[in-house]
């Protein structure tokens, strides 16, 4: 169920204790060039909300890693838990300010794998929509307020926000944050993912408008 935020805009002095606090909420303008606030959170993705059973569900690591590896929901709701709080910038205008994610860590996944090799500089994010798939650069995948979430703002996630689990990477737009996360794979070199084979930025920052392009 959907929850409208208050007027209010909460900051990092209204976040609950222990949690990380997204460098980007402490700026005096929180709203990115060319974005407005909404209150609700709306719905997109590229091909509608896919049917993921928990029994079956799968989060792979593989590529560039020291040790190839694969959690059940079992295996990866037992993983030690970070929150944070961050905004939330969508290329398509909108920012949902003041948000309080909770999850496993990336630095916590990469750790299970035992590490990256020395080769690794981006990743490739898949997710359980018909094969669908973001790329970015591995420091920024591995920003301490990145994390594979599970609920949001107390709640867990549902299914048309990318439930039972999605990444968040708050630095970067949305897009990027991917839905219904399957399988990470670390690579030497950049390669494009769905929405960038379609005329969207390689990189993705809210804050220098990189919409579109390379």
């Amino acid at each position: 169920m959907e929850v409208e935020q208050d007027a209010r805009v909460l900051t990092p002095d209204d976040a609950p204790p222990d949690v990380i606090i997204s460098p980007d909420t402490r700026r005096a303008q929180r709203i990115p060039p060319g974005q407005s606030r909404t209150r609700k959170w709306p719905v997109l993705d590229a091909s509608g909300t896919p049917p993921v059973d928990l029994a079956t569900w799968r989060l792979s690591l593989g590529g560039l890693v020291a040790k190839p590896t694969s959690f059940d929901w079992a295996s990866f709701t037992a993983l030690p838990r970070v929150r944070v709080f961050a905004d939330f910038h969508c290329v398509t205008r909108w920012s949902r300010l003041g948000n309080v994610w909770e999850g496993v860590s990336t630095r916590e996944l990469v750790d299970r794998a035992g590490g990256v090799s020395p080769e690794a500089k981006y990743v490739l994010v898949r997710g359980y929509d018909s094969g669908w798939t973001t790329n970015l650069p591995l420091a920024d995948f591995l920003a301490e307020d990145a994390l594979v979430a599970i609920s949001h703002d107390g709640r867990p996630l549902d299914a048309d926000h990318g439930g039972p689990a999605r990444l968040i990477v708050p630095l970067l737009y949305a897009w990027k944050s991917a839905k219904w996360i399957s399988a990470i794979e670390f690579l030497d070199r950049d390669r494009a993912g769905f929405w960038e084979r379609n005329g969207y930025h390689m990189h993705g920052d809210p804050w220098k408008e990189e919409r579109f392009g390379w």
